[in-house]
């Protein structure tokens, strides 16, 4: 066999075994070429529509109780973090407020791909609640997160939501984090700034929509505008954001909210914003270099990070430790996933492509990753 022979044999074992992380010896670049060799299994991607028929429907009753009682404790969390005096006090109450937002703000996620008929008015709670205070309002993942899903789009420089970060430099990973430290203040100067000048200057208003309009991490997408409902939905939100943004400045700036609350505001939304990031980082493994991919492919470049683990739950609430899963069955709502797991785990063979996209945790994906720019970025 051939030098070049050996190593896509080894590739092809990374891919067609149940191995947890990369082969030694193998580059990210092959297995970045072996993806794009990867076929569509059609028996797994089979057995993955009949063995969920069932689980498509949203519950109200958990969508509704998950995403208020998360809500209220982290609302709860930031109250007793502002009027505490005792600063141990403050930093519980702070951590508990920023996992409890973060899991709260999950839902927008859910907001992009569930029926509305199916689950009225959550999309307005949503947004009321977490959205607008935020900063976040749904508007700006809606249109945006569908074109991840796009089967032609993902992976690619179509995709909003894609960079190759595993064949980028080391420093794209610290920079690519500490930019989520700032997303706060550039969302307030971003609805309180450029979208009321946007409304006289025609071509701001441009820079704004299609830069400036978007959870997106790829700095090449340009969005397009909204239209019929959505962009009704989009004007909606979009100026509810601006008037919170602005009285909330202006309070700031009279004196009629204290500096340090609102401090202590913008550190749980930065962090809130951090562990969003961190998650993202370890969503995909960030292999593909801009080529259309397979189904299966796209589904081996995502991950699952499955019990018995339990902080997953934590730092993936909301059904995003099944991410692999869910760009399978992205109509599935998140309550849904771990019992569509659970099926497929038990009905597929021990060799199934479907157990090679399932990972142990956090500290391992991450490391993963950092070696693969160390490498690549040699």
């Amino acid at each position: 066999m051939t030098k070049v022979g050996h190593i896509e044999s080894r590739v092809s074992d990374m891919l067609l075994t149940p191995v947890q992380d990369a082969l030694p010896g193998i580059d990210v670049a092959d297995r970045a070429a072996a993806l794009k060799r990867v076929p569509d299994d059609k028996a797994m991607l089979r057995a993955v529509t009949e063995l969920t028929r069932d689980l498509g429907t949203p519950n109200p009753r958990i969508f509704w109780s998950d995403f208020l009682a998360s809500a209220f404790l982290g609302y709860a969390g930031l109250f007793v973090a502002i009027i505490s005096g005792n600063i141990w006090l403050q930093c519980a109450a702070a951590f508990v407020a920023v996992l409890a937002l973060y899991r709260a703000g999950g839902f927008i996620h859910e907001v992009t791909h569930v029926k509305h008929s199916a689950l009225p008015g959550f999309r307005l709670g949503f947004n009321a609640v977490i959205g607008v205070p935020l900063l976040v309002p749904s508007y700006m993942y809606e249109g945006i997160h569908n074109l991840h899903h796009a089967r032609t789009r993902y992976g690619t420089d179509q995709d909003p939501e894609y960079l190759p970060l595993a064949l980028m430099k080391p420093w794209t990973l610290p920079l690519f984090i500490v930019a989520s430290l700032f997303a706060p203040f550039a969302l307030l100067f971003r609805n309180a700034v450029l979208a009321p000048l946007s409304l006289v200057i025609p071509p701001l208003r441009k820079i704004v929509v299609e830069r400036y309009s978007g959870l997106a991490i790829n700095p090449a997408f340009r969005r397009r505008a909204a239209e019929g409902e959505a962009h009704r939905n989009w004007i909606i939100q979009e100026t509810a954001a601006s008037i919170w943004s602005i009285v909330l400045l202006a309070g700031v700036f009279t004196g009629f909210i204290p500096m340090n609350t609102f401090l202590i505001f913008l550190c749980i939304v930065s962090s809130v914003a951090v562990l969003n990031q961190v998650r993202t980082l370890v969503a995909h493994l960030w292999e593909n270099d801009g080529e259309p991919l397979s189904v299966t492919a796209q589904f081996l470049d995502s991950v699952n990070v499955p019990p018995p683990g339990v902080l997953a739950s934590i730092w993936a609430p909301v059904g995003l430790r099944y991410h692999a899963l869910h760009h399978l069955l992205p109509s599935v709502p998140y309550h849904a996933l771990g019992e569509a797991h659970r099926r497929l785990t038990a009905q597929l063979a021990p060799d199934s492509v479907y157990h090679r996209a399932s990972y142990d945790g956090l500290a391992g994906l991450v490391y993963r990753l950092a070696r693969s720019t160390l490498v690549r970025g040699a």
